[in-house]
């Protein structure tokens, strides 16, 4: 059984799957097809990613797979907790250059989907987060793209002071929305 909570951006679902707990810890059906299906999420998972935050304020984003290698993702967090972030980058939708957030933790035990056609970015909350997603299409370097994670025409409210984040060279040097051609 999963609950699903549809968030203000049209696609982006916050999914918690049933956890049953007892004396020994915990089970949970973190991915399946056939119930994923009846909540009409029909997606062919065809990677895992696992990432290691060793610090608080390591901020990896906003990052995103051009056509034809657009890429679905489901994340979640088995360790610790993150700020994640979906940003509409859809040229035409009422929605575009928005974004949406939620903190996803090993403890809430909730998961993010992310549809083809939106930015997607994570700030680590406590150190030693580990977050893990599936996407439906393969990396490719050649498809692969960021955008500035403090662009402005977005506006997201990262709940780190700016001078505490962590980031990549690629995430530092990432232009913005307006700059971009997103293939969507």
């Amino acid at each position: 059984m999963l609950d699903v909570r549809r968030l203000e951006l049209e696609g982006v679902l916050e999914i918690r799957p049933r956890l049953v707990a007892d004396e020994r810890g915990f089970f949970s059906e973190v991915w399946n097809a056939a119930e994923f299906a009846k909540a009409g999420i029909d997606l062919q998972f065809v990677q895992d990613n696992h990432s290691l935050s060793t610090e608080v304020g390591v901020l990896r984003g906003l990052h995103f797979q051009a056509p034809p290698f657009a890429q679905d993702k489901l994340v979640r967090v088995s360790r610790g907790a993150v700020f994640d972030v979906a940003v509409d980058i859809r040229r035409g939708s009422p929605t575009f250059a928005r974004w949406t957030g939620v903190r996803l933790s090993a403890a809430e035990w909730n998961q993010l989907l992310i549809p083809k056609g939106f930015a997607h970015g994570f700030l680590a909350l406590e150190p030693g987060t580990e977050v893990q997603y599936k996407v439906t299409a393969h990396y490719s370097r050649e498809h692969d793209r960021a955008i500035r994670f403090d662009d402005p025409d977005i506006g997201v409210e990262w709940p780190i002071d700016r001078e505490a984040l962590i980031l990549s060279d690629k995430d530092r040097a990432a232009p913005r929305l307006a700059d971009l051609d997103t293939g969507f």
